[in-house]
């Protein structure tokens, strides 16, 4: 199923004869063991040998080691050396501070700094809601993690969750115009997170909680919303809400069903699963039942955290127990934030006719979806490499800036609709088809209709 993409890219300097075949003997080595040329760049000729460069795509590490050493391997051809292009956009971070204001001279340093910023900082201290008028504070947005969630790679720690908190960044700024900052904890004590992050606010407009572990995150993102005047928000939670929701809307377009009569499954109750359920629970569907490693979550069930019973009282109408392939049987929609190759195909087919298939646990799916396809009507994934795409890249930069726009103090299931709404509403009649139910994560149209959506909803509730 996966196939190379650009996250494993790597460019390979090597020497070669300078004969006639040896640019086809070249990129044909690298389609043998499975590459995908990309590139192919003579940076150097001579008579007897030439120099190139040779980009290609790869499935993993290993898959690139073998690229290289089949390459090496040619008679001939030796390896000068190789670069990780994933890697060299890391290299020094990828975001930076720009000042926004010229210092050329005496009188500019005289505004910008000492001795004229301390009238500012007077009547801020005068009056503090100047801040948000005066300083960055009003266009700024912490993006927090203690590192014990990242991806799919587990409790890393803050430093190696870093170069994901940075991207984070860099995607506020570019899909939103929102400055954003990564803040990585060395701590992953709740009451340590929640001191520090109180004590930073005053910096920032709103706080994007990212990669903490559940069930930690509910505790750290609900006393966070009780205690701080500025919106927060866990975007493993609510991010992925708003773009399942969307993307369901259009889904149930699609095949001509209504959420009201949709028996709906869940697989995963962690954060993400969690959000997704109570944003689904505000659009009235006909049941839904959740599904986790020790099968159906139901009220009679055992060692129910806070989470998983509040989950067990408020889905499930029959409480009905067992496993995950019991749940599908008859359900109308799967959607799984949860592990790989959990069923098949045949499970598939015991779901209802026109079934919707939500797969998005990345990098392998719960279900292999070109399996899913032969019985589903629709199909999604996490993946870049498949249709219909489920990714927060849609919601959060939009979401943050109609927050910011608004000058919100809190955020709320309201203006999680609005996003989705206006996520749904960018697939018009005319685009929408059973493998586009989402728009590009590059439509520009995105972000600005759903701060828009999202701003109005703010207001609308003053």
């Amino acid at each position: 199923m996966p196939v190379p993409g650009p996250g494993y890219s790597i460019t390979v300097r090597v020497e070669a004869p300078s004969s006639v075949t040896a640019a086809g003997d070249l990129t044909a080595a690298v389609g043998r063991v499975g590459g995908v040329l990309t590139a192919f760049d003579v940076v150097e000729s001579h008579s007897d040998s030439i120099v190139v460069d040779i980009s290609a795509n790869a499935l993993s590490e290993n898959h690139a080691n073998d690229i290289t050493q089949t390459l090496d391997s040619l008679p001939g051809v030796k390896v000068r050396k190789v670069s990780d292009r994933t890697f060299l956009i890391h290299l020094g971070g990828k975001i930076e501070v720009t000042p926004k204001v010229a210092l050329r001279n005496r009188d500019d340093l005289s505004r910008a700094y000492t001795p004229g910023v301390a009238r500012v900082c007077q009547a801020i201290a005068a009056n503090p809601e100047d801040a948000r008028r005066l300083t960055i504070k009003r266009n700024t947005v912490a993006v927090l993690t203690d590192g014990s969630a990242v991806l799919g790679l587990g409790n890393i720690g803050p430093a190696a969750a870093l170069p994901v908190m940075e991207g984070k960044a860099a995607l506020f700024k570019k899909f939103a115009d929102v400055d954003a900052w990564p803040v990585c904890l060395d701590t992953q004590d709740t009451e340590e997170i929640i001191l520090i992050a109180k004590a930073l606010a005053p910096v920032y407009a709103g706080i994007n909680l990212e990669d903490i572990a559940a069930p930690r995150c509910f505790e750290i993102e609900k006393r966070l919303r009780e205690q701080l005047d500025i919106p927060v928000f866990h975007d493993d939670q609510h991010g992925t809400a708003i773009v399942v929701v969307a993307a369901l809307r259009n889904a149930l377009r699609v095949v001509g069903k209504s959420i009201e009569d949709c028996k709906i499954v869940v697989s995963g109750v962690g954060a993400a699963g969690s959000a997704i359920i109570r944003l689904l629970l505000q659009k009235n569907p006909g049941d839904i039942v959740a599904a986790d490693i020790d099968g159906i979550v139901h009220s009679a069930r055992g060692n129910l955290d806070d989470n998983l019973a509040w989950i067990a009282s408020h889905t499930n109408k029959q409480q009905v127990s067992g496993t995950l392939h019991e749940a599908l049987a008859g359900a109308d929609v799967f959607i799984g934030v949860s592990a790989p190759n959990l069923f098949g195909a045949e499970q598939v087919a015991t779901m209802n006719k026109d079934a919707v298939v939500f797969a998005l646990a990345n990098p392998d799916p719960e279900i292999d979806p070109l399996e899913a396809q032969k019985h589903a009507a629709v199909v999604a994934t996490g993946r870049s490499d498949f249709p219909n795409q489920i990714n927060n890249v849609l919601a959060f930069p939009g979401v943050f800036r109609g927050l910011l726009d608004a000058n919100a103090h809190n955020i709320d299931d309201s203006m999680l609709l609005a996003a989705a709404d206006a996520i749904a509403d960018v697939v018009d009649n005319g685009k929408l088809n059973a493998s586009f139910i989402v728009p590009s994560v590059f439509d520009s149209a995105v972000a600005p209709a759903v701060a828009e959506a999202v701003r109005k909803a703010v207001l609308a509730e003053r």
